[in-house]
């Protein structure tokens, strides 16, 4: 039965990467002017091309280091941010008005403003955090704000530890909330990242050699590092689904069980 799953998935995935790569093809034929838009199978060798260079397994994998210390950073500060809004309502006063002005705010209005404050290398991390943790604050508040109750009042009435309820009542609740926040948010992680990368222009960085290739009219290059780029983004949209997947066995304390903590007190 997954086995079918699978191959069916299989099968649609790449009756659609034909599909698109079909209307590519016509629009460069329509185009027939690389410069504007070159023909799939010239991206793919130049991507052969640029596999192998130094630089460019360089500049993707700082990169890949400086969007997953912003994503990490921007989930911990949103986790945070989180529970101190949920148990203070001072502090959600606070908060609050600044996140709903961060998420209305353009992103190239940060990069630009961070261009003053910080240096090069450090853009695309803070802008990165800037994106992320709103998003994980959003969805954990929510998550928060519709705990099982009963479930919190039984656990006091049998005198649980705060640890122990933390790990088995609470976080099991809110890793749904958890899971589609960092699905949204990671590839708004490699979106902003980049963008910050191609205006602050750090030494290395994948930002930097699409900015360079555009100037160049590389329009092949633009659209590889483009592809990487998208091609990174799912792989860890795809590694991290798995791990949430393999934790999910963890499941939210039922009562019941909770009548056993209990009888053994």
């Amino acid at each position: 039965m997954k086995t079918s799953i699978l191959s069916n998935k299989l099968l649609k995935g790449l009756l659609v990467l034909a599909f698109w790569t079909a209307v590519w093809y016509i629009a460069a034929a329509l185009i027939d002017k690389e410069i504007f838009l070159p023909y799939p199978h010239i991206v793919v060798k130049r991507f052969a091309v640029l596999l192998v260079k130094p630089f460019f397994l360089k500049a993707v994998a700082i990169s890949l280091v400086r969007i997953l210390a912003g994503f990490c950073l921007g989930v911990a500060l949103g986790f945070g941010l989180a529970f101190f809004t949920h148990y203070s309502s001072a502090a959600k006063s606070i908060v609050s008005p600044t996140i709903r002005v961060i998420r209305a705010t353009p992103v190239v209005s940060f990069i630009l403003l961070a261009y003053l404050w910080l240096n090069n290398d450090s853009i695309p991390v803070f802008i990165a955090v800037l994106m992320v943790a709103p998003i994980i604050w959003q969805n954990l508040s929510a998550g928060l704000s519709n705990l099982d109750g009963g479930l919190l009042e039984m656990a006091k009435i049998f005198k649980l530890s705060p640890a122990k309820i933390f790990r088995r009542i609470i976080l099991p609740q809110l890793k749904p909330h958890f899971y589609s926040g960092c699905m949204t948010s990671l590839g708004l992680a490699w979106k902003s990242g980049i963008a910050a990368e191609v205006i602050s222009y750090p030494k290395t960085a994948i930002g930097r050699e699409m900015n360079e290739a555009r100037m160049l009219l590389e329009t092949a290059d633009v659209l590889v590092f483009t592809v990487t780029v998208i091609i990174l983004s799912l792989v860890f949209e795809g590694v991290f689904k798995l791990i949430f997947e393999r934790s999910a066995s963890t499941k939210t304390i039922k009562r019941p069980f909770l009548k056993k903590e209990g009888k053994a007190k």
